[in-house]
This record gives structure tokens, sequence and C-alpha cells, in this order.
């Protein structure tokens, strides 16, 4: 069963704002650790998720697919940043240099 074209129209919204985020972040000191930037990332997800949960359309099955589509796509788009982000911390400091998260 194909989604709502609605939702699909606000899964691409959703994975071209994710994706600008994404693109807008610069890496920077103090750093945080690899364990702290995936807190960040998922909670970036979460907000996502939470925001768009208000316009999915449908019934409550379709709404859920759709959300978990939402989901799925943004943890992709977030698997290169971390990668990205790891090799940041690699190449700028040894792991006893990353801030302790409080």
């Amino acid at each position: 069963m194909d989604l709502l074209q609605a939702n699909k129209d606000l899964i691409s919204k959703g994975i071209e704002e994710f994706n600008a985020l994404l693109n807008q972040q610069v890496f920077g000191k103090p750093l945080i650790s690899e364990e702290d930037m995936v807190t960040v990332v998922d909670d970036w997800v979460n907000f996502y998720i939470n925001y768009y949960k208000q316009q999915v359309a449908g019934d409550q099955q379709e709404q859920d697919r759709t959300l978990q589509e939402l989901r799925q796509e943004l943890k992709t788009l977030a698997s290169p940043f971390l990668d990205k982000y790891i090799a940041f911390l690699k190449f700028c400091e040894p792991a006893n240099n990353v801030q302790p998260s409080s």
C-alpha cells in the first residue's frame, strides 16, 4: 500500500530540511564526544518526527508508516554526517582531549 501523496511530499520536505540542518553544521571546539554527537543527532531526528507528526495525513496506520519512513530517511542522512564527525574527532585531537558530557 502506497503512502498518500501528501505524506510523500511531507517526507521529501523533512528530508530536505534535515539535510540543510546537517550541511549547516560547523565542527569546532569545544569538541564533544562521539557518543554525545550521536545523542544530539538522535534528538534532532526526534524533533523533526515530533514536528511533522502534527502534519501527517491519513488514518493511524498511514501516519505511523509515514513517520517510520521519515525516521528511517533521516537516520540514513545522519549516518554520513556522524562518520564525518568521527573522522573530524580523530583528525583534531586525541580522545582524552574531548570534553566529557555533563
